[in-house]
């Protein structure tokens, strides 16, 4: 890890390309491969595109144009002052996907990416083609689960509490080298958890200069916004139900996402809906498993009638 991590920390090389892409008054690093109908990779916290390294090269290898993001103030996308709401973020993609030249795609969310994707779903439904979500629960969902189950997944999503702390929780995330957001990655996965490696490039780049805040951002928007008139007005939107079909997927052992919490999500779904649980699997199910995930992926992705 270099003495002051900076952006080129995300240039991560590989069978890909990298580039800067203008969409939604910001500037959004995106990594590339492959040719066919749009596939957009959406990553969740505390991570960053790279996230996505098996999926780009696995849906390159099977026909589709994988574009993976770094999210508004991740890795070596754009960190404006705000812009962290659920509504933003998913203009914003819903944005990329137009820059990138297409008029939808299939989009793929881990994590917040997830929450953003079901928001793109009620928010955009004609650029979302088909819906991905991964270890994210359905935002409505997610929000009834924390009030009604303290002891569930209110208790899992303490941290997301803990992070309404003016700056105490940034200097925390980013001390001796981003030590915490290894404890994190660890304390989310399976028993098998990340290789070291991997969680090192992970805490590099968390390192980087205003990733944490920004980070940050999206959890105190999210509680914060839950009393006010503009949380109000995205619960109204969110209610929708959508039309395009969703592929849900999550693992068994997520202590993040209970697999209780995400499985409510398929109420606010009227299109064919699809749900897998992988049997010993944490929170990061296409980093964990990432062959037994690709196949399933692929396998909903190639069918042209996916089940209900």
């Amino acid at each position: 890890m270099s003495a002051r991590p900076d952006e080129s920390l995300a240039h991560i090389p590989g069978p890909w390309t990298h580039r800067s892409v203008h969409a939604g008054n910001g500037m959004f690093h995106v990594v590339e491969a492959g040719d066919g109908p749009l596939v957009l990779l959406l990553h969740g916290f505390p991570q960053f595109w790279w996230t996505w390294r098996h999926q780009l090269e696995s849906l390159a290898a099977a026909g589709y144009r994988a574009v993976a993001v770094d999210l508004r103030g991740y890795g070596a996308s754009d960190k404006p002052p705000r812009g962290y709401d659920l509504p933003s973020l998913a203009g914003s993609m819903a944005g990329l996907v137009r820059a990138l030249g297409e008029t939808s795609a299939v989009v793929v969310g881990h994590d917040w990416g997830g929450l953003v994707a079901w928001t793109m779903g009620a928010t955009d439904p004609k650029v979302v083609r088909r819906l991905v979500i991964v270890s994210a629960a359905h935002p409505l969902r997610l929000r009834q689960a924390i009030i009604g189950s303290p002891f569930g997944q209110l208790k899992a999503s303490g941290h997301m509490l803990g992070y309404q702390l003016p700056w105490i929780p940034e200097r925390r995330l980013t001390k001796d080298g981003a030590a915490q957001v290894g404890r994190l990655l660890d304390a989310w996965s399976g028993p098998g958890g990340l290789e070291e490696d991997v969680a090192a490039t992970y805490r590099g780049a968390f390192s980087i200069p205003t990733v944490a805040h920004c980070a940050l951002e999206y959890h105190r928007w999210f509680v914060r916004s839950q009393l006010r008139p503009d949380g109000m007005r995205y619960r109204r939107l969110v209610r929708t139900e959508l039309e395009m079909p969703v592929l849900q997927l999550h693992g068994s052992l997520d202590t993040c996402v209970l697999p209780r919490t995400a499985q409510g999500s398929s109420r606010y779904v009227a299109a064919p809906y699809r749900w897998r649980l992988f049997e010993g699997v944490g929170h990061f199910p296409h980093e964990e498993q990432p062959e037994q995930f690709d196949a399933e992926l692929l396998g909903w992705l190639g069918d042209p009638e996916p089940d209900r």
